[in-house]
């Protein structure tokens, strides 16, 4: 089944082991990583052809970067760098990535590079005040939100019009993320179902959100890591997307 874009779904096998659990459990339901943060998986090749294709055509709608949070967008390529696995070379200039694709290193783009580079989506977070606020993304695969909507606002702002998102949530959220250690990343995940596979589907805040029925034919899940980056008041929120197809129930 082709998904909204007309073209052939890009599929994963099945949800990584305990990634529905943790989905299942109450919010903000973060746990220690163990083992790596940063992974692939069988899609790579796909996914990056993907977020490749949509920077070089829609760049304004999967990347933002406020200049106030270049200086944390480059310590989480320097992060990004030291994690890759070992089926990536690297050195300072570029990098070279399992399907063959050579990207150059851009200092002054780091978010940019990431999204050629890696499957997962970044938001870079930095505390204004008493909250954290979106200060650079690479957003190749929204799950009904708009990068343009977001950036520069707060956590409490950034989760309109989610409508599980409370004040208590909201207080908890915040407390994760100043609390979260370097060198000892969280995570947690979601787990909906959508009829259209699509994995670039923004949403405007006012608009309803696409998720399908129990009955829908995919089940979209985000694996979702926070980790302390190496600058003062600084997180990374990464986003893993897995599409799986259960059929129709």
């Amino acid at each position: 089944m082709p998904g909204g874009d007309g073209l052939k779904p890009i599929l994963q096998e099945s949800l990584p082991a305990g990634q529905e659990e943790r989905a299942a459990a109450r919010l903000p339901s973060m746990v220690p990583v163990e083992g790596a943060w940063l992974e692939t998986d069988e899609a790579y090749a796909a996914q990056m052809a993907k977020r490749r294709g949509l920077i070089g055509m829609q760049m304004d709608d999967v990347y933002a970067q406020l200049p106030d949070g270049l200086v944390a967008s480059r310590a989480m390529l320097d992060d990004v760098l030291v994690n890759l696995p070992a089926t990536f070379k690297h050195n300072r200039n570029e990098v070279v990535c399992p399907d063959g694709e050579v990207v150059a290193l851009d200092w002054d783009a780091p978010l940019l590079c990431l999204g050629r580079i890696i499957q997962q989506d970044v938001c870079i977070l930095e505390k204004q005040g008493d909250e954290h606020v979106l200060t650079g993304a690479i957003l190749c695969f929204p799950a009904s939100w708009t990068l343009s909507q977001k950036i520069g606002k707060p956590l409490i702002g950034i989760h309109t019009p989610v409508a599980e998102y409370d004040d208590s949530i909201a207080k908890r959220v915040q407390r994760l993320f100043d609390g979260v250690r370097r060198g000892r990343p969280m995570w947690r995940a979601n787990h909906l179902r959508y009829d259209d596979p699509n994995l670039f589907q923004p949403r405007a805040e006012n608009d309803p959100r696409p998720v399908g029925t129990k009955q829908a034919r995919y089940i979209r899940s985000e694996r979702q890591t926070v980790l302390r980056l190496a600058v003062p008041n600084a997180v990374a929120f990464v986003i893993h997307s897995i599409v799986v197809d259960v059929g129709l129930g």
